[in-house]
């Protein structure tokens, strides 16, 4: 099992993500991810799927201190108190005492990014979270919230897969020893009709998606969410610390990225730009 260390926090590179999981699937599919080797699992608030995740967990009988757990504080409690308030609210449906790792989904222009961080750092200070990040920020918006937080942040969570260049991203995330949690990362299972992520798989006995989700992780500081409700997917897209791309390959996938390449439409959230 591979691990990305980013500003103390160690976060498996391959974590099961549940975002638009129905509450059974999520339950189920958790469990079975833990089953399967698993140990990082993702969930948000606006999942509402945060009580199905805390059974699956539960049903596993992993114990909780084995398993790295991430959950997100939707835009409407961002405010003093009311971030807090929902963080309790999250531990109380996840059935847990603490989270891993806590992120702010999205940026909000409506409420100050300095207050809304100040109370994501009294979360961390009163110990209800380990590690804290932020979700969907651009390049401007991770220096302000870097610069903003008392606190080192873990990660920044965006959409990443081999049709979408993330560099910019990456190297302002690196200014901060801040990793890349990538959602989304097999571009919707557009990856498994790529001929050339099938060519390369075929190489090393792989299908695309094992490629695509090899060549997220072999970069330096990035992580990679799957998100299935089919267990045999969910087992597959685990397989993927027993090969590895040379840079040739790296490359090559690199270069698949296009203009239009994102996937998740991002016209819901506030303050979104394409300078992501």
């Amino acid at each position: 099992m591979h691990n990305v260390t980013a500003n103390g926090a160690t976060i498996p590179a391959i974590g099961f993500g549940t975002f638009e999981l129905e509450p059974k699937d999520a339950e189920a599919m958790v469990e079975h991810a833990l089953a399967v080797g698993y140990r990082h699992i993702d969930t948000a608030q606006a999942y509402k799927n945060e009580e199905a995740v805390g059974r699956g967990i539960k049903n596993s009988g992993v114990t909780r201190k084995d398993i790295f757990l991430t959950t997100k504080v939707w835009t409407d409690r961002y405010t003093d108190g009311e971030l807090q308030k929902s963080v309790a609210e999250s531990l109380e449906r996840l059935d847990t005492d603490y989270l891993d790792l806590l992120l702010l989904h999205w940026p909000n222009p409506d409420v100050s990014l300095k207050e809304t961080l100040a109370a994501l750092n009294e979360v961390q200070d009163k110990g209800l979270v380990r590690n804290i990040g932020i979700s969907n920020f651009t390049r401007a918006q991770i220096h302000e919230a870097a610069e903003l937080s008392a606190k080192p942040l873990a990660t920044n969570q965006v959409e990443y897969h081999p049709y979408l260049d993330q560099k910019p991203v990456l190297d302002a995330l690196s200014e901060h020893d801040i990793s890349l949690t990538a959602y989304c990362p097999l571009a919707r299972g557009e990856v498994f009709k790529d001929p050339t992520l099938e060519r390369i798989g075929k190489r090393y006995g792989k299908n695309a998606g094992q490629v695509a989700l090899r060549w997220l992780i072999q970069q330096d500081n990035v992580i990679a969410l799957p998100r299935s409700s089919n267990p045999a997917h969910v087992a597959a897209n685990f397989e993927v610390f027993d090969f590895e791309l040379t840079e040739k390959e790296m490359s090559e996938i690199s270069k698949l990225h296009s203009e239009d390449g994102r996937m998740i439409n991002p016209s819901f959230a506030p303050a979104w730009d394409n300078a992501a």
